[in-house]
């Protein structure tokens, strides 16, 4: 149906690049940085933690990789140069990686960094493309956010498969240069990306429309319908509490741990990529005619209790019940999966409707870095609950106790609800006086099959947001 509505390049793009690149490159990239980190640079929990937190901070600039799209063309083109530029930037950086030997920490998390921000550029461009099209075809806003998430947890799944033994087999330096494909990929996405040619563009307006961005983005967060439930996606994902680190050096621990070798590790986590896969079908069958506000509640609920499965493993309770390691991790991980990308749907689904036509890629990309933020947070404070609560590479006493405060944390974002909008997923939009006033005028654009993403159209129809 999308590929019917829509050019067929634009879904190659969202397969390419959240399935291959983000996916299939993107749980690799986790499982090599998690060996990496742990094995060859030798870092505790806490630190690796709050190191790699570091290299989303790409993530959190979203709005100038988006006003980059939206504003700055090169040779003509708003998207297909940022592709190819990308993908350029992760071949080069993971190679340096891959190939250098004794690589100081630091140096590397440099590295690791530069190639985040090659993701974040393809990632912003292609949300950008989605968000336009969602704001074209609202109908069609829900099936392009599954076809995004089906494709990420598919290459999820083939890359956590393949992660534990490929890095058994060719090290996580190994893995670092086997990714410089998915990005060369990202590179083949901006040749054959269908957009139309923006002749005589003037560079010297450039640093006008940095400044319109700027205003129009300030005067759009202003409004109650836009900042209120921004709020509340921060809050959400900060109080999560992430202390992931804590739990894969328990896993692979000898002494207190499971000791799960790495083929395992990257099977459990396959499997636990089933999950996500049946949340993003169960959403798409059941749950996108939902309002905002129920499905808020009730999947955050359930990521609160989900926890728990955590807390019973750590506490090895599940061998007093009769059920082994393996085989209750593979639960835990599916439960926990397919429960976080429920929880993270409708979100996205209420992100991009609050993007304007226009600078798509510049307002996604600040709604997006507002939740990368959350993550990042999410992840410093995990970080420093381990360290507080004294949880190292070989001593793991308080890691139930670490476990428990995320899980009643989990439930704090509940007190702030009332921030999420009660509107139907399908029919919500925001008031035709942040939108835009001339909404003729941008059907007749659509009607006429143009693309004016640049920002000088936005200023004039009242930022809309």
């Amino acid at each position: 149906m999308l590929s019917s509505e829509l050019h067929w390049s634009f879904v190659f793009g969202v397969v390419s690049l959240y399935g291959v690149n983000q996916g299939l490159g993107g749980s690799l990239g986790r499982v090599a940085t998690e060996y990496y980190m742990k094995d060859v640079q030798k870092v505790q929990p806490s630190e690796s933690q709050a190191l790699t937190a570091i290299t989303k901070i790409p993530w959190i600039i979203k709005p100038l990789w988006g006003i980059l799209t939206d504003v700055l063309p090169i040779f003509g083109f708003h998207r297909r140069p940022y592709f190819i530029l990308a993908g350029v930037l992760g071949v080069v950086s993971l190679l340096f990686i891959s190939l250098h030997s004794n690589l100081h920490l630091y140096l590397a998390l440099l590295w690791m960094t530069i190639s985040s921000a090659a993701m974040a550029i393809a990632d912003v461009t292609i949300d950008a493309c989605t968000a336009y099209n969602s704001i074209k075809h609202p109908s069609l806003a829900s099936d392009m956010q599954s076809l995004c998430s089906l494709s990420s947890s598919i290459g999820a799944l083939l890359g956590f498969f393949m992660s534990g033994i490929l890095v058994h087999f060719v090290g996580s330096k190994g893995v670092f240069g086997l990714l410089t494909f998915p990005y060369a990929l990202v590179s083949v996405v901006g040749i054959v990306f269908n957009e139309p040619h923006v002749p005589g563009f003037s560079y010297k307006q450039v640093h006008q429309k940095f400044t319109d961005a700027g205003k129009a983005m300030w005067r759009t967060m202003k409004c109650s319908d836009v900042w209120r439930p921004s709020l509340y996606m921060y809050i959400s994902l900060t109080f999560g509490l992430n202390i992931h680190e804590g739990l894969f050096y328990w896993f692979t621990d000898s002494k207190d741990g499971p000791l799960f070798a790495q083929e395992t590790v990257g099977f459990i986590l396959s499997i636990g990529s089933i999950g996500s896969i049946l949340a993003a079908m169960l959403y798409q069958l059941v749950l996108k005619d939902h309002p905002f506000r129920s499905l808020c509640l009730w999947t955050q609920l359930l990521f609160a209790l989900s926890g728990m499965l955590d807390l019973i493993l750590v506490l090895r309770l599940n061998l007093k019940f009769g059920l082994p390691d393996y085989l209750f991790i593979v639960v835990d991980e599916i439960v926990s999966q397919m429960i976080g990308r429920l929880k993270w749907m409708p979100l996205l689904v209420l992100t991009s409707k609050l993007c304007p036509h226009g600078i798509e890629g510049t307002f996604f990309a600040l709604l997006m870095s507002i939740d990368n933020a959350g993550l990042m947070t999410s992840s410093w404070l995990g970080g420093i609950l381990l360290h507080v609560l004294k949880v190292t590479r070989n001593e793991f006493g308080n890691l139930w106790l670490a476990v428990l405060v995320r899980n009643v944390m989990r439930l704090s974002p509940l007190c702030f609800l009332f921030l999420v909008p009660k509107g139907d997923q399908n029919t919500f939009k925001l008031p035709d006086e942040i939108m835009g006033e001339d909404s003729s005028e941008e059907e007749e654009d659509e009607k006429d099959g143009t693309r004016n993403l640049e920002l000088a159209s936005l200023v004039h129809s009242v930022d809309r947001r």
